[in-house]
């Protein structure tokens, strides 16, 4: 508090207390994030890669129409819908299993030897920079307030933002596959007549190249970059897909 005086010879008081301030790192949503872009990236890629290569197996078969492509799109959109939940779901929920392992072991740790624990804690800060004297005192201060959570923190390097969720990561990926593999389908009954193929790849490749922009923004990364990645790997997929479908629609 700064007391200053006033052109009238009165006192007042100015509060020089900086204003709170809170930061949002993108850690706090990194594990939605990675799923919610990677379904609907797989939802546009496959559901497009898909189509595109019944589309181009149909061209060579006489009798073979829109439905049988529709079929095939609604039938992957579906499936892989289904199959990155489960995926998801299995995959961070083993994280979240040894997640919950490591710190069952460190809370065993901390009853059995609190001492050891606290100067491996220490070590920690001090190999980061900290003197030795400093580091100590900091470690004491935090295991005094929370042993297990400063040594998942630091120790284990679990962060309560970025501890697995394998609920929320399956339902992320399964909403934003759907959302993905939705716009292929839609592009099906947009295209004029003869134009099937190519309008479902441009409008594909523009649906991802929006993505990865949105994706690479939203994760503080290039978006340059972002987009130049999903849109290059996107395209290589549909046309992999057309090649094969063209060359089994001739066999057939």
């Amino acid at each position: 508090m700064i007391t200053t005086q006033s052109p009238s010879g009165s006192s007042r008081a100015k509060d020089r207390t900086p204003p709170s301030h809170r930061e949002r790192h993108v850690v706090d949503r990194i594990g939605w994030l990675r799923a919610a872009v990677l379904g609907a990236n797989d939802g546009i890629v496959s559901t497009a890669s898909l189509i595109i290569g019944v589309a181009a197996a149909s061209a060579q078969v006489s009798g073979a129409g829109t439905s049988a492509i529709v079929i095939a799109g609604t039938a992957g959109l579906v499936a892989g819908a289904m199959s990155m939940a489960a995926g998801e779901y299995v995959s961070v929920s083993a994280q979240a299993d040894t997640e919950k392992a490591e710190v069952a072991l460190e809370r065993r740790e901390l009853a059995d030897d609190p001492a050891g624990e606290l100067a491996e804690l220490a070590g920690i800060y001090e190999a980061r920079g900290v003197d030795g004297q400093t580091a100590l005192s900091v470690a004491t201060q935090l295991m005094a307030r929370d042993a297990l959570g400063a040594h998942a923190r630091d120790e284990l390097e679990i962060s309560v933002g970025a501890r697995a969720r394998p609920v929320q990561a399956a339902l992320a990926s399964a909403a934003s596959f759907t959302v993905g593999a939705a716009m292929p389908l839609l592009a099906i009954f947009l295209a004029p007549a003869g134009l099937l193929i190519p309008t479902v790849s441009v409008s594909s490749l523009a649906f991802l190249a929006i993505l990865g922009g949105l994706g690479a923004r939203t994760g503080n990364a290039s978006v340059w970059r972002g987009t130049v990645r999903v849109t290059f790997w996107g395209a290589f997929a549909m046309a992999a897909t057309a090649g094969i479908g063209s060359v089994i629609g001739t066999a057939a």
